[in-house]
């Protein structure tokens, strides 16, 4: 991979049972400040496919390469245990950070450290989810991978999360699962369909 490139993908075949294949011979490339969403139907593969670049899943067929990732998921509440604070849970994924940095975040979030304090259920799901992008982002990935980040929240709520995403996006890039076909237009460079 070049320097550029945060994800490559090869010729990658993968199915739950080999003569039903969700990928054959299948090629992505995602290179740093760039949008790319996956678009399809319930069981098209798209979480599938995120499976495969987490390394959680292995092709049958094929190679995929990726620098440093991060993800946010679907549902803000399964990304954080009930029982400690989101400032707690972030110190302990990243063990340090750079405190100037994190500062930035927490504005353009619109987060403050007293949130941060309290424990996951005492937070709406637009700032919980805020809170994964926060860790993500403190994360510094090459690669973002956002498993329909913005489904659970209302539409405005969405849009500034989304927003929030697309103006860091500079700095890595992002793969985008979605289902929003009018999202995915306007954020995304390039847009793959995944049908069944």
């Amino acid at each position: 991979m070049n320097e550029k490139c945060v994800l490559k993908i090869n010729d990658l075949s993968f199915g739950y049972q080999k003569e039903n294949l969700m990928y054959k011979n299948f090629n992505l490339e995602v290179n740093r400040g760039e949008i790319i969403s996956i678009v399809g139907t319930s069981g098209s593969g798209k979480s599938t496919l995120f499976e495969l670049i987490s390394k959680n899943l292995n092709p049958l067929k094929g190679s995929i390469e990726t620098k440093k990732i991060a993800s946010i998921y679907q549902d803000p509440y399964s990304s954080f245990h009930p029982t400690f604070s989101i400032k707690e849970q972030i110190d302990d994924v990243l063990g340090s950070y750079d405190m100037k940095e994190f500062l930035y975040f927490l504005e353009k979030l619109n987060l403050t450290n007293e949130l941060l304090s309290f424990r996951p259920h005492k937070l709406s799901g637009g700032q919980l989810q805020r809170c994964s992008i926060l860790r993500a982002l403190l994360m510094k990935p090459d690669l973002l991978l956002a498993d329909e980040p913005t489904s659970a929240l209302d539409n405005i709520i969405a849009l500034d999360t989304m927003k929030i995403l697309v103006g860091f996006a500079d700095t890595f890039g992002i793969l985008l699962i979605t289902h929003d076909s009018d999202l995915a237009s306007w954020c995304s460079d390039r847009i793959i369909n995944i049908e069944k």
